[in-house]
């Protein structure tokens, strides 16, 4: 404190500790006497200069001489120049925050109240003394407050940390912020509350969205070639992130396979059905329509014309109310909650294929021009996938169909065999290939099993599978051995990719398996063209791999083909399959372990008793995902009727043609079927002459009744027989004629050392 002299009257205890000099010191000095130099400006006005520290040292400072009223001294306030900027760029910094409106500056206390808060919109949303919870859903103030509690307990800064708002003053309002925090302090450091600046990073935050749900679109959909399951990871992908709840609608057309008209004839009616729906809240309400309902017709309007033209349309709940006019339509095309809708078509190669419906309920921002851009690029790329999903859908299904009609039905059953067949596409149905099998029955109670694997997957390979079957077909009635089939079967194949385009030869190949079962000897004649062993189960569970050595591929020629001759015992059950079952395809498989699997779970089969049909579709159930295609047959013989059977064998003398007669005579007699004994005794006697005269002897005859009357003559001659009309004047030459007239059918097939020429009669009345 100075006089009116400005002497030194008065020194506080800051002041010494400010310059370090006492009372003692000073007191009754002149003021000027304490400057280390001149003053700048006048000290009634405030002035800046150094003063004398007690160390002998200036120390710069601000002073202001403020005068006292009723009394003849003014008190002077002196603070260091260095506190006195630190203190006005404060207060600037302080002042220009609280004017900004594109920053939000608020300062809450230590209680997280708002002490100040900035200019416009922030000052409007954060008034003095709320709370974050006044201001913000629960959650979002729950999250906020938790994190600025953080910065006020430890005092480490909260850094553009991003908050999501969503006011409770408007419904619709959320924001994403950009939220920086510090802790404040007294000159003690004791915390007195935060200061947070905000920064309205909504713009952005939505921008980041869009773009993410366009990325989610690219990854997530059209990694399926199932159009339902396209259509629902279209749905999935638009709920919660772009809408409250999404349908999405399938022409009907697609859905087949097939492509939508180009144009409709009643605009209101798109010919579409509901293929998936998602909804934020969980289940899809039960009004409204659900996936596999037709979408009803609809009003001509002029939202419909602009999907027609592949444009996204925005609406709200009144507009498409007054638009369907139809009170039955409303509920089930409008959810309860439902306040915006975004609809956009989608549209490939000039045709609508579908559309899809987002729909935003009450609390959500409607829909802007914004999410119609968005909405129209997910469409776009939807309408691709859905239209690469529907093309193969056309493509598998006619394979599909192909390949049913080029396979025999799944089972057989003659006297002496039961066989059942079972497919699998790969992929669980998702790929077809050219696995097949097939049981023909042959005469005289024979059957032929086969089994074959085209190589590759597809249209192609089921084509080339037909052929190869039909040619095993024609190939078996020809009652060729095995091994003649394959080799004939290989020649096939080597013309089939001869005529193929050169890139495609190498793929044209197959593997084949073909067993012949004989019930009368009990013994089946196997051959292989590069195929897995077929396996053997015994009556009593015994199962093991037959030894056969296999030939190569079909189609890669040059080498024989081999057969083997086992015994099977009435009752054994053979299976043959294709190596899809074995799971060669799949990593680290060894295949003797695969094998031996099988093997046991045949066992179990064969001793359970279970049904041939149910234990190949127990088999094959295993193989649902598998990446390759499955073919099963399974085969179990059974034991002749006993007394079926009759054979004779006769020197080559005509006075053995009375013999053989009367033989056949005895037999029918016995077996009750004296009504045939006339034509059986001439198809007899045909055959026998035949013999006798053109291939010596001796001659077997053997009788096998069965559904039908089989006839057999045996010579040892390779001659062909050949059917021939004779002229009037011919005293011969009507044998075979005679044959084929009074038999259901005939035919003929070589042995080791000769022949055997068959007729069948029917023993129905």
């Amino acid at each position: 404190m100075i006089d009116a002299e400005e002497t030194v009257v008065g020194w506080s205890q800051a002041a010494s500790e400010l310059l370090d000099r006492t009372g003692d010191d000073v007191l009754g000095r002149p003021f000027e006497s304490l400057l280390a130099a001149p003053p700048t400006g006048q000290i009634s006005r405030g002035a800046a200069a150094p003063m004398w520290h007690g160390s002998g040292e200036p120390v710069d400072v601000n002073f202001l001489a403020v005068p006292l009223q009723g009394l003849p001294y003014r008190l002077v306030l002196i603070t260091a120049t260095e506190l006195a900027h630190e203190v006005e760029l404060g207060t600037s910094l302080y002042r220009a925050l609280l004017a900004q409106d594109q920053i939000g500056f608020v300062v809450r206390d230590n209680d997280l109240l708002v002490v100040q808060a900035n200019a416009n919109a922030w000052k409007h949303f954060l008034p003095a003394g709320s709370s974050l919870k006044e201001a913000m859903n629960p959650e979002d103030a729950a999250a906020a407050e938790a994190a600025l509690r953080t910065v006020l307990r430890t005092g480490l800064p909260q850094a553009a940390h991003e908050q999501h708002v969503r006011s409770l003053t408007e419904p619709d309002a959320e924001w994403s912020l950009s939220v920086s925090a510090v802790r404040l302090t007294d000159r003690m450091s004791s915390p007195l509350g935060v200061a947070v600046l905000l920064t309205d990073a909504t713009a952005q935050w939505l921008a980041n969205r869009r773009l993410r749900l366009h990325h989610a679109a690219a990854v997530n959909v059209g990694h399926s070639l199932d159009v339902t399951q396209t259509a629902e990871d279209i749905a999935e992908l638009l709920v919660p992130d772009f809408g409250t709840m999404a349908s999405v609608d399938l022409a009907e057309a697609v859905l087949e396979g097939d492509e939508p008209p180009k144009s409709h004839s009643g605009e209101g009616d798109l010919h579409l059905r509901r293929a998936a729906v998602r909804s934020a809240g969980g289940a899809w309400p039960s009004a409204l329509l659900q996936p596999g309902d037709r979408i009803p017709r609809l009003p001509t309007t002029q939202g419909i014309r602009r999907l027609l033209e592949g444009r996204t349309v925005i609406t709200d709940r009144a507009a498409l109310e007054q638009a369907l006019a139809d009170p039955s339509v409303i509920p089930l095309i409008i959810p309860d909650s439902g306040r915006s809708l975004a609809i956009a078509p989608m549209v490939g190669r000039g045709m609508v294929l579908g559309v899809i419906a987002v729909w935003r309920t009450e609390g959500v921002a409607p829909f802007t021009e914004e999410d119609a851009g968005l909405l129209s690029e997910i469409a776009a790329h939807a309408a691709l996938s859905v239209d690469n999903a529907r093309r193969y859908l056309r493509e598998h299904r006619a394979s599909v169909v192909l390949q049913r009609r080029l396979l025999p039905k799944g089972s057989i059953t003659t006297t002496t065999v039961d066989t059942a067949g079972v497919y699998q596409p790969a992929g669980g149905g998702a790929d077809i290939g050219g696995d097949w099998f097939d049981a023909i029955p042959l005469p005289s109670l024979r059957v032929a099993m086969v089994v074959g694997d085209v190589t590759g997957h597809g249209l192609h390979s089921a084509a080339t599978m037909g052929r190869l079957r039909t040619a095993v077909q024609t190939l078996a009635d020809l009652e060729l051995a095995p091994d003649e089939i394959l080799t004939r079967l290989d020649e096939l194949v080597t013309r089939l990719a001869a005529e193929a385009d050169p890139e495609h030869r190498d793929m044209i190949g197959a593997t084949c398996l073909l067993a012949v079962y004989d019930p009368i000897t009990e013994q089946c004649t196997l051959a292989s063209a590069g195929h897995p062993p077929p396996l053997l189960v015994t009556p009593s569970g015994d199962t093991s791999p037959i030894p056969l050595r296999p030939g190569p591929p079909l189609g890669v020629g040059g080498l024989p083909f081999e057969t083997a001759t086992i015994p099977l015992e009435p009752g054994s059950m053979l299976a043959l399959y294709t190596d899809g079952l074995l799971g060669y395809r799949e990593a680290e498989v060894d295949v003797d372990q695969a094998i031996a699997h099988l093997g046991a779970r045949l066992a179990e089969y064969q001793l359970s008793g279970t049904p041939l049909g149910e234990a190949a579709r127990g088999l094959i159930s295993q193989q649902a995902a598998a990446a390759d295609d499955t073919a099963l047959l399974l085969s179990r013989v059974k034991p002749l009727e006993p007394g079926a059977v009759s054979h004779w064998e006769f020197p080559a003398d005509p006075a053995a043609v009375a013999e053989a007669r009367a033989a056949v005579q005895r037999k029918l007699g016995d077996w009750g079927l004296d009504d045939i004994a006339f034509t059986t005794e001439l198809v007899v006697s045909e055959l026998v002459t035949n013999a006798i005269r053109y291939a010596g002897g001796p001659v077997g005859l053997r009788l096998i009744r069965d559904a039908v009357l089989t006839c057999e003559v045996s010579d040892p001659s390779n001659t062909q027989p050949r059917l021939r009309r004779a002229r009037d004047t011919d005293e011969g030459g009507r044998g075979l004629f005679l044959v084929a007239q009074l038999s259901q059918r005939w035919g003929s097939r070589y042995g080791a050392t000769g022949k055997t020429i068959w007729a069948e009669q029917s023993l129905s009345p």
